[in-house]
């Protein structure tokens, strides 16, 4: 007779399925469940602020309607206790005519990384973008005054910088005095 050795890992949880991974707790959770179609993105925002507001500080909330993210929100709160509060409390609670579902969100939220400094910038898909020559000269410039002149370029006149050379007017060309010509006068009476 085989008898089954002890499993030395964790026990997994039975209530969920073989391959799924609890997600650990976070300061920012995702609720789901939400109405889309009745109610505005602002307005929304301010429902969900005033909710979860009553458990704790609220840092901010992301709330979208786009296709795919219509009917969620991510609300960060300043601590994990805060955030494991409400979640206990408002699971399952009737918000705008819909039962609240709400877990950890898989990621720290973006707000939360920019306040521990360790927010990156999404990559934005053109990782290689080939730059030409014209590209280089345009916008490889020195800032202005900051470049050495070449050999053979314009230099400083030596006479700009002497007391002679500055404050004198250049003589107007000369006109003639018949050269004048009338103005036509409009008239207003049509």
């Amino acid at each position: 007779m085989t008898t089954a050795a002890p499993s030395r890992g964790l026990q997994p949880n039975a209530s969920l399925p073989a391959k799924v991974t609890p997600i650990p707790p976070n300061q920012t959770l995702y609720v789901t469940n939400l109405p889309s179609a009745k109610i505005q993105k602002s307005d929304l925002r301010t429902a969900l602020y005033m909710l979860f507001s009553a458990h704790g500080p609220v840092l901010d909330i992301v709330a979208m309607k786009t296709m795919k993210m219509r009917g969620q929100a991510h609300v960060t709160f300043r601590d994990v206790q805060t955030a494991t509060q409400a979640m206990r409390t408002l699971e399952g609670f009737e918000f705008l005519g819909r039962p609240l579902k709400i877990q950890y969100a898989k990621s720290k939220s973006d707000y939360i990384a920019k306040l521990d400094g360790s927010y990156k910038m999404p990559n934005t898909g053109a990782t290689s973008v080939e730059v030409t020559q014209l590209q280089q000269s345009i916008f490889n410039v020195p800032a202005p005054g900051t470049a050495k002149p070449a050999a053979g370029a314009d230099l400083e006149m030596k006479d700009a910088n002497s007391p002679e050379g500055r404050g004198q007017k250049r003589p107007r060309d000369e006109e003639e005095e018949d050269s004048d010509v009338a103005m036509e006068e409009d008239s207003d009476e049509d």
